[in-house]
């Protein structure tokens, strides 16, 4: 059984939490992470908070081994740094075609004048690595001696766990409307940030998924340059509690109200089969850390259900809190 996670808007929508708490409370075989090191996921347990940028946010279950998928990009430098924070040395596999970053990219694309202050680019040469993969110039994972005891064929291992009958979870990066293809043009990402262009990352069709969880803040927001319908200004988002600043660059994040309409078109993109909805405590005060449906606040039940009637599909996962396990599971409710 093959579970995908994916982001519904412009990526910050909790992807890591989700990721972390479905580690702990299905005990995945294997965990999968895609996309670079240009977006960062955040997972906090037990009182200890981890900012990750490449190492998939399951790490938190001990018996869950860990996977770099083959369309993945990543830096020798912050690779070994986010291994030895999680002590996940023995349990980790990178495909061997997995791209590395070189400083030699980070400082060509910081150089990069359109890209830095028009596009709005992180700065961590993930772009300028992209487009050298596909000149096939970039070197790849296979080509680094240091990596060598790491390598392992991802797509064979996720195939071979899943006809044995064990349960695989994707971790994809970012949000649908940063996707190079379908997102909102030139202010998007180098890769495909859909569940289609996270499956070919990882190189399993779709015959093997299960449940395609699409995960929305109950508020939207946004790093760097591009649209943003409905932003907030500063003031008001900080009256209101919604300040944010990225996982990676530390930028501000730009802030929006719920968009219906932009969540039934990355739900209809994306396949999705669920949803998740991360941060309502953020919207509902009274909602902070609880565990159980029935103990939400009237006002924050009424919300939740009006998301579900206008999208369709199941909100299965309800995050009310920085932990991993400050999580409502609706998943057996629905199914």
């Amino acid at each position: 059984m093959l579970n995908l996670i994916v982001g519904g808007f412009f990526g910050d929508e909790g992807k890591g939490k989700v990721a972390a708490y479905l580690g702990l409370k299905d005990k995945p075989k294997l965990s999968v992470r895609t996309g670079s090191i240009n977006a960062g996921h955040t997972v906090t347990y037990m009182g200890k908070t981890w900012k990750l940028r490449i190492i998939p946010s399951s790490f938190i279950n001990k018996d869950t081994e860990l996977g770099l998928a083959p369309g993945a990009l990543t830096s020798i430098d912050i690779l070994f740094k986010e291994i030895k924070e999680t002590e996940t040395y023995y349990r980790l596999f990178i495909d061997p075609h997995v791209g590395i970053i070189s400083d030699e990219e980070i400082r060509e694309e910081r150089n990069d004048e359109y890209l830095m202050k028009e596009v709005g680019s992180t700065g961590q040469g993930v772009g300028y690595a992209e487009s050298k993969r596909i000149l096939r110039k970039l070197k790849l994972a296979k080509d680094f001696k240091e990596l060598e005891n790491f390598l392992c064929n991802i797509p064979n291992k996720v195939i071979e766990y899943l006809e044995k009958g064990y349960e695989v979870l994707v971790e994809g990066t970012q949000g649908h409307y940063l996707s190079l293809y379908h997102g909102e043009y030139p202010y998007v990402t180098s890769r495909n940030t859909t569940s289609s262009g996270i499956l070919s990352e990882v190189g399993v069709g779709p015959k093997y998924v299960n449940e395609i969880i699409i995960v929305f803040k109950s508020y939207v927001t946004r790093v760097g340059r591009g649209p943003l319908e409905g932003e907030m200004s500063e003031d008001e988002a900080r009256r209101l509690g919604l300040v944010e600043y990225g996982t990676v660059t530390g930028r501000p994040r730009r802030v929006a109200k719920f968009n219906i309409k932009l969540a039934k078109e990355a739900i209809k993109i994306n396949s999705a089969t669920q949803i998740a909805i991360t941060k309502l405590d953020a919207l509902f005060r009274d909602a902070y850390k609880v565990r159980e449906y029935e103990k939400l606040p009237k006002e924050a039940k009424k919300w939740l259900d009006e998301i579900q009637q206008e999208l369709k599909v199941p909100i299965t996962l309800i995050g009310t809190g920085e932990d991993a396990l400050d999580m409502i599971d609706m998943r057996r409710e629905v199914n």
